[in-house]
């Protein structure tokens, strides 16, 4: 261990200490009762960033930089860029670019907008071209995972590099990492981090993410956590047709049991109701065979023989139910014959007299639930997911953001991950803050997508330390709750007076301050350089982007809400301007602060308002208007497109 990630480790402890220290005092003896409807939202936004914290720290605990793989680069491989509608010229940039990595493999087109043009292009430059089948047509397509599934069977490299239509990569990006698969057979992920050659130094739309493509994987590497991130990795292919075959099986035994279930209250249903002794005799026999097949369905019986066993009971059952049935359609038919219709000569038209209207109307048609009942247990019992373009689906589909999701199922089948800290592929970042926000809120919907699927704190096969890295980032994109609270509390203080706490007193400054700058120096240690600001700005700046994603996730998860996916443009920038409207929270927030520190002054100055109170909130809400500063600079922000378009048209000529 080197001193560094030593002095990482007391500083953690020392930090958690402190805020345990900090927010028990809070909970206990600070929390001003007389104003709970701001002092316990306080208080719990406090105690959500201990939490986080405390997985931070936990994190941190394990980051290791990992030395280039032992073994030489083995095994053959596919290389795939994603593509849906970015511009051919860009994408073929990227794939000729694969084309000349230098080990060998074969380059692939993944083209989801199945453009004649861009296969054309292709062919040309003697680079594959992959596009959907017509057994899409009409299926659900998972976007980018159903893009690289249907790829998946049609292609057959041991390995598979993935990167986005935008990314360039290295000559030995293969070289640099296949190695780590021959040193580790049970290694399913090698990450490599994610760069954008379109990014000023400053980084205003703070996109470089260099805590999270640093020390964030390199501690989640350290509990054997580190996740797939949707490009500029390669993934080992048996490890996800593995995946696919297991979640196949998973899904087809859940569903089988759901209907099994589901019919056998139905059946029940028809039971009660049937007043013929012989019908409810045979609907008795198809739900002790329906029982029969859950209970062997649960010990572990194949589905094919459970469905087979159950599919004979009903094929038993429904002769004698058709029978009966056909038996009451007769009945009703020859009902409906006595009626007096006619044919209307004027009208061209059959008629039925108002009486034959009524004594249809009034009819006691026969039975036929039951045999909805088998209809249903049949069609629920298909086992070839005809709902599905594919039966198998390799990359998870739970969620927009495949690539989290697929790691985590990988990790509790018990694959392993390496995340390699080299920057082997450069892309395109986007160049304004519209853009910017569609690519945020997708990466916290899906992300919360799955924690509302299949949260990994309940999720068989995950160590301990594995379902908390997981969850450390789930829990990240709950901030945008915490940051109204501590957006709001300061300005009612200013304003009204009203104090979150029982005092501004010594005994609040000797606990949080300590506990403050001791986080503070534990960014600075973990950071070592890298400049980590922007991310803390944009943890507090993009509250509502944080918040809307927790809505729409619930509301697709729970309420079963489309939720739509948004393709990040990789083309320059928006042409709309600046998108005033698209942060107006974030600008109402730094309006009313401003007007909240007017009044706060003013009230001290008249003698109305305490001091010391004034002068903390004061340098709170200073603090909060300069984080959300950044959402002004991004949105006047037009990215650096025209220089490089510039550099590059000068380098064609």
């Amino acid at each position: 261990m080197t001193a560094r990630f030593a002095a990482i480790r007391v500083i953690a402890v020392l930090s958690v200490l402190l805020g345990v220290n900090y927010v028990t005092w809070r909970w206990l003896e600070s929390v001003n009762w007389s104003a709970w409807w701001i002092a316990v939202p306080l208080v719990v936004a406090e105690t959500y960033s201990l939490i986080d914290t405390f997985l931070f720290c936990l994190t941190m605990w394990r980051a290791k930089e990992r030395p280039a793989p032992v073994s030489p680069p083995q095994g053959t491989v596919d290389v795939f860029i994603t593509t849906y509608d970015e511009p051919i010229e860009l994408v073929m940039t990227t794939a000729r670019a694969a084309r000349g990595i230098a080990y060998p493999h074969t380059t692939w087109i993944l083209d989801d907008g199945a453009r004649p043009e861009l296969e054309r292009a292709a062919r040309e430059a003697d680079i594959g071209y992959l596009t959907r089948s017509d057994d899409w047509t009409g299926k659900p397509r998972h976007a980018k995972a159903g893009n690289l599934n249907s790829a998946l069977f049609e292609t057959d490299g041991e390995f598979l590099l993935i990167l986005d239509a935008d990314q360039i990569p290295d000559p030995l990006i293969l070289h640099r990492t296949l190695g780590y698969f021959a040193d580790d057979p049970e290694v399913a992920v090698v990450q490599t981090p994610q760069w954008f050659v379109n990014v000023d130094e400053a980084d205003p739309l703070g996109s470089q993410a260099p805590l999270f493509y640093g020390p964030i994987q390199q501690g989640k590497d350290g509990w054997n956590a580190a996740f797939f991130c949707g490009s500029n990795a390669v993934l080992r292919r048996d490890a996800l047709m593995q995946l696919g075959i297991i979640g196949y099986v998973r899904e087809v035994t859940d569903t089988a049991a759901r209907a099994l279930r589901t019919s056998e209250t139905l059946i029940e249903k028809e039971m009660r109701s049937a007043s013929d002794p012989e019908l409810r005799r045979e609907l008795f026999a198809l739900h002790v065979a329906i029982g029969r097949g859950r209970r062997d369905l649960a010990g572990g019986a194949p589905v094919r023989e459970v469905a087979d066993a159950v599919l004979a009971a009903v094929h038993n059952a429904s002769v004698i139910l058709v029978a009966k049935d056909l038996a009451g359609i007769r009945a009703d038919l020859a009902e409906l014959g006595s009626l007096p219709i006619a044919h209307d000569a004027q009208l061209d038209a059959i008629v039925v007299d108002e009486v034959g209207l009524t004594a249809l109307a009034d009819s006691d048609l026969s039975p036929i639930n039951a045999l909805d009942a088998v209809r249903a247990l049949l069609d629920a019992l298909r086992l070839d997911r005809g709902d599905e373009a594919q039966p198998i689906l390799p990359l998870a589909t739970i969620s927009v953001t495949e690539d989290m999701a697929t790691a985590m199922q990988l990790h509790s089948l018990g694959w392993r991950s390496v995340y390699h800290h080299e920057i082997l592929a450069k892309g395109l970042a986007p160049e304004d803050l519209r853009t910017m926000l569609t690519q945020r809120l997708r990466w916290a919907q899906g992300t919360l997508q799955v924690m509302l699927r299949d949260n990994p704190l309940a999720k068989r096969g995950l160590s301990i330390g594995q379902r908390l890295m997981y969850f450390a980032t789930m829990w990240s994109y709950l901030s945008g709750f915490a940051a109204v609270v501590y957006l709001t509390a300061p300005v009612v203080y200013l304003v009204f007076g009203v104090l979150p706490v029982t005092a501004w007193s010594v005994d609040f400054f000797v606990r949080f301050l300590p506990y403050f700058l001791v986080n503070q120096v534990l960014f600075l240690v973990v950071a070592k350089g890298l400049r980590t600001w922007r991310g803390q700005q944009y943890s507090l700046a993009l509250f509502p982007v944080w918040i809307r994603a927790c809505w729409s996730a619930f509301a697709n998860v729970v309420l079963h809400r489309p939720l739509t996916f948004a393709v990040t443009r990789k083309d320059g920038r928006d042409p709309r301007g600046v998108p005033w409207r698209e942060i107006w929270p974030q600008l109402t927030a730094m309006v009313v602060l401003g007007i909240a520190l007017v009044i706060g002054v003013t009230r001290v100055i008249i003698g109305t308002g305490d001091g010391t109170g004034t002068l903390v909130n004061t340098v709170w809400v200073l603090y909060d208007l300069v984080v959300l500063s950044v959402i002004i600079q991004a949105a006047r922000y037009r990215g650096p497109a025209r220089t490089l378009e510039e550099e590059n048209h000068g380098s064609q000529n």
